[in-house]
């Protein structure tokens, strides 16, 4: 690692590309996992896809590996480096000699070319190569975009040739039975993976009698498609083909659900989604396998790498690090609830991920804004500050130990922490009774870790007693209100008149009922509204929605003012990419 630049001077992407000097030949990286040649589907010389089912197949009788979740706290609008934490955690396990992977999401085109950025790591803690990484990769994103909007043209077409043909017509021209589509009931948007703000609300159907049909629409980004959601939780091609027939695109004039399957476009939606269901292949700085697979957002979708990356990764090594978005009462809560429901697979050990700038953050300090300078505040010393913020990541080790899981607390070290502000979080964090470990592995890479590793190796072999936080035959409203009460810590919950109405009606429909619970959520705050930091009190949750994601399997609580299309901000990461004309390589993505 010292042959690369030093992070405290240089950005990560001036990193990662000095890197790409030292990357090992993906086939060099599938060797360490014992793939045969038929098993690696290869996308150039670093990058590759897995076919999963020929590596499950291979070794289905072979014991899997231990299980590990990454989490966080409730973040700042920054982000708190939970990629660079599992990235350094995969690469301190690496340098103790251990057997292990890592899957992470793949970044959406949105944030990499807004303010955030990718979601490689950082630091001497990455995957590489980060530009086939952060954009599109193999093509499974694009994948997901065309199944999703094609299901909108499905939709939008029949609904015009039902305004223009009487019913024998239709039956003469296609066979075609009429769905009467109630055009104020339309459940499904357009998606595209960008930020795209002036998209969240649109007319279409403008024109004469052939140019669609006219009523509102919208988009959302494409990583909040119920393609994604399904993408990460299939267990193989013909569960994806079952689920992709149940997503629910409207209702008709007298309220029956109309799916993908009632458009007959169901059969071709899959067909844009068999290749994207292998998992992809990459490598951290230090020449360890990467899985990348499935999408981000847990605040506005399920958040999680992908089922199938899980189970090949866990049979082929000893230890497997997954990731789940945002902090511990998103993206684990989905993961305790939804993923490991539908895998049936149990974790070992959850990973809940800090910083002193966000426990500063929680505790007093003005919120930093994104592309903006780090306020001053931040640059000194403040245990007091710090003590209070840890009441945040109490309230998150609490939540995993609800889900009977032992707890390991990472403090990703910042090199202008200080040594009484990393005590103070070691003292509340041990008391609350979990792990700490202090790693600085965005400095030092993997030898920065080893105190991290041991951590999680020793969670590890401690049993827990995995639980999931309800039963399937509880009623919808109830477990919202679970969720509402002993995750994020509200008094209960109130609903708008169409949410209330749209709980009723899945309650009373033995299908829906039995459906997962997959809140939206800003990720800024355990609350429903961004601005309230730490851990807030006196406080119900307002559901204003309910969408249901029939194939995913789960209905969707919108909660607050939380969209699923999010906007570009005023100085976006797209200013700073460009391409050197002669030798072709992307400059700037980070």
């Amino acid at each position: 690692m010292s042959k690369l630049p030093d992070p405290t001077k240089n950005p990560d992407y001036v990193i990662a590309e000095a890197a790409e000097e030292y990357m090992k030949p993906i086939k060099e990286i599938a060797g360490q996992l014992d793939l045969t040649d038929d098993e690696l589907l290869l996308h150039g010389h670093y990058v590759a896809k897995i076919d999963f089912k020929k590596v499950l197949d291979r070794l289905k009788d072979k014991p899997d590996g231990k299980y590990i979740d990454v989490t966080a706290i409730t973040p700042t609008p920054l982000g708190e480096g939970k990629s660079t934490s599992t990235m350094g955690l995969l690469q301190g396990m690496g340098k103790r000699g251990l057997k292990v992977t890592a899957a992470i999401r793949q970044p959406s085109g949105g944030p990499t070319m807004n303010i955030k950025g990718s979601a490689a790591g950082g630091g001497l803690a990455q995957c590489i190569p980060l530009t086939p990484f952060s954009l599109g990769l193999t093509g499974d994103i694009n994948a997901i975009m065309n199944a999703h909007n094609l299901a909108m043209v499905a939709l939008t077409s029949r609904m015009q040739h039902e305004r223009n043909y009487t019913d024998e017509q239709l039956e003469r021209l296609s066979g075609m039975k009429r769905l009467d589509i109630d055009p104020t009931r339309v459940e499904l948007g357009w998606i595209i993976d960008f930020c795209a703000q002036s998209l969240r609300n649109i007319i279409i159907g403008l024109g004469g009698r052939y140019d669609g049909f006219t009523m509102q629409s919208k988009f959302g980004i494409a990583v909040s498609s119920e393609v994604m959601a399904i993408l990460a939780v299939s267990q193989d091609l013909a569960d994806m083909r079952r689920r992709m027939g149940k997503i629910v695109v409207g209702y008709d004039k007298t309220g029956n659900p109309v799916t993908t399957a009632d458009l007959e476009v169901d059969g071709a939606m899959t067909a844009w989604m068999v290749e994207a269901l292998n998992p992809n292949l990459l490598q951290s700085l230090e020449g360890q396998p990467v899985f990348v697979h499935a999408g981000p957002f847990a605040n506005i979708a399920i958040g999680q790498s992908s089922i199938i990356a899980d189970r090949v990764a866990l049979k082929m090594t000893d230890y497997h690090l997954t990731e789940s978005g945002f902090g511990a009462d998103i993206g684990f809560e989905k993961f305790w609830n939804l993923k490991c429901r539908f895998s049936g697979l149990k974790p070992n050990c959850a990973v809940v991920v800090a910083t002193i700038r966000a426990l500063k953050c929680h505790g007093g300090a003005p919120i930093p804004v994104p592309g903006k300078p780090m306020p001053p505040e931040y640059s000194g010393e403040n245990v007091g500050w710090v003590e209070e913020g840890c009441k945040n990541l109490v309230h998150h080790i609490n939540t995993v130990r609800k889900a009977g899981i032992n707890p390991v607390v990472c403090i990703n070290a910042f090199y202008t922490d200080t040594d009484n502000e990393i005590a103070k979080v070691r003292e509340m964090a041990e008391a609350a009774g979990a792990r700490v470990a202090l790693s600085r592995h965005w400095e030092h890479g993997g030898e920065g870790a080893l105190e991290f590793a041991d951590a999680v190796v020793d969670a590890c072999n401690e049993p827990n007693d995995f639980k999931l936080l309800y039963d399937l035959d509880v009623p919808l409203r109830q477990r919202i209100e679970l969720i509402a009460k002993e995750v994020y810590g509200a008094d209960g919950v109130d609903y708008s008149p169409e949410a209330e109405a749209a709980a009723k009606r899945m309650e009373a429909d033995p299908e829906l009922a039995k459906l997962g619970t997959c809140m939206v959520k800003t990720h800024l705050s355990l609350s429903d509204n961004p601005a309230l930091k730490g851990v807030p009190t006196n406080w119900r949750l307002f559901i204003r929605d309910i969408l249901t994601y029939g194939g995913a399997g789960f209905v969707v609580p919108v909660a607050g003012a939380i969209s699923l299309m999010p906007g570009t901000g005023s100085n976006p990461a797209y200013r700073r990419v460009d391409v050197d004309v002669e030798t072709g390589k992307v400059k700037g993505v980070f």
